[in-house]
């Protein structure tokens, strides 16, 4: 008959308390009129793209382009 180790109570950790304060920590928090951080830098990477007419989601393509 097989032997099996008796099995052990282990702490249990709190499940993504580090994560969750990380998160809280660098989310921006919008006031009325005041932010809590800065908005994000516009991307000017890529290349003009043609015919775009009255282009309502940007000129520039990113990506492959082959």
């Amino acid at each position: 008959m097989p032997t099996y180790k008796q099995p052990q109570k282990v702490k249990s950790p709190v499940v993504g308390e580090e994560a969750n304060s990380k998160y809280l920590r660098d989310t921006a928090v919008i006031v009325g009129n005041m932010r809590s951080q800065e908005y994000a830098p516009t991307k000017t990477s890529g290349i003009k793209i043609r015919g775009t007419g009255a282009a309502t989601k940007g000129t520039m393509a990113r990506g492959p382009m082959a």
